[in-house]
């Protein structure tokens, strides 16, 4: 069996859900005999603290909430030292992370892939902003348009669940201008076809919609944003959408669900360890569904740089047909 579990709740998650799915994992928890300790938290940062102390009393941090609080545990818990493991109770509007896991809804299910799971390797993704700590994220990054809906659904008071990201979305689109981006990708595949650039990158400078950088294939309640990307492959899949009509947004919106947007001829995959992403105006970056610190909004000109981490956790998955 595994464990014993440091489980870090957020009260808020889901408009209270997460209480809820915490009674009915901790249940399940103790019809295993499985040794466990609940901490509530009352912000992000206070999470990282108590997933820190967790991970460095060799417990396992579980994350009960959504999918902000499933990266910033992710990441406190492998910035505590290598060996860190890692789980999930999903309890979010989205729970992407634990949807590219392979996890099952519900408390008591996903209580049971902690004490029957087993442990996988898992990346996460470093993002930094001159003049502020580096920070360590787990799904993706992203951009332009998604940025702006997850700072809509956020404020979203009259819609709940998962709809309320594409109806943000189609807010935000609705008062969008093109931005101008530039895109710089190094390592892996975009560095074997750019081997005669300098500083062997693939550039992209283009108007635009969005960049999405992406560890796990799904954003936004389901979305497929990123068909192929893998947890543990050690490159982050890379979403440009560039400039077209309105209706060709509406088109890929309607499309992500299934990952057959990147048939469209505004949409372009490119991979990678290491990411550059600038602007031509301010505009928000975000990852996992929070704002990213000093990036919200990224200033026109700031480089937002990010990079994989490769196997930095050790995550419980369920024993058959999780990655």
């Amino acid at each position: 069996m595994n464990g014993p579990f440091g489980l870090v709740v957020n009260p808020a998650a889901g408009r209270g859900r997460s209480l809820r799915v915490l009674a009915e994992a901790t249940a399940a928890l103790d019809a295993a005999g499985a040794a466990y300790h609940v901490a509530e938290s009352a912000s992000l940062e206070h999470a990282r603290d108590l997933a820190a102390r967790a991970a460095e009393q060799g417990q396992v941090v579980v994350a009960v909430g959504g999918d902000g609080l499933a990266g910033a545990l992710a990441g406190a818990a492998a910035a505590a030292g290598p060996g860190a493991r890692y789980g999930i109770i999903p309890a979010g509007n989205g729970n992407d992370l634990a949807r590219a896991l392979g996890l099952p809804p519900g408390g008591a299910a996903a209580a049971r892939v902690l004490t029957a799971g087993r442990e996988r390797a898992m990346d996460l993704i470093a993002v930094a902003v001159p003049g502020q700590p580096e920070v360590i994220v787990a799904g993706s990054v992203y951009l332009g348009i998604p940025a702006v809906a997850g700072e809509i659904a956020n404020r979203s008071r009259w819609l709940r669940g998962p709809v309320v990201y594409p109806a943000a979305a189609l807010r935000a689109v609705a008062g969008w201008a093109p931005a101008a981006f530039r895109v710089e990708i190094r390592g892996d595949l975009a560095a074997d076809r750019a081997a005669d650039a300098p500083d062997h990158a693939a550039v992209y400078d283009f108007a635009g919609y969005a960049v999405v950088v992406a560890n796990t294939p799904y954003f936004g309640a389901g979305m497929k944003v990123a068909p192929a990307a893998e947890t543990d492959d050690g490159l982050l899949d890379v979403v440009i959408m560039r400039h077209g009509p309105r209706l060709a947004f509406l088109r890929a919106l309607a499309k992500v669900k299934s990952g057959s947007h990147l048939g469209l001829p505004q949409i372009s995959v490119d991979r990678g360890s290491e990411v550059t992403v600038m602007l031509g105006r301010d505009l928000p970056a975000a990852a996992d569904g929070e704002p990213l610190p000093g990036a919200a909004p990224l200033r026109s000109g700031t480089p937002l740089r990010v990079r994989a981490l490769p196997g930095a956790l050790r995550a419980l998955v369920p024993a058959v047909g999780g990655r």
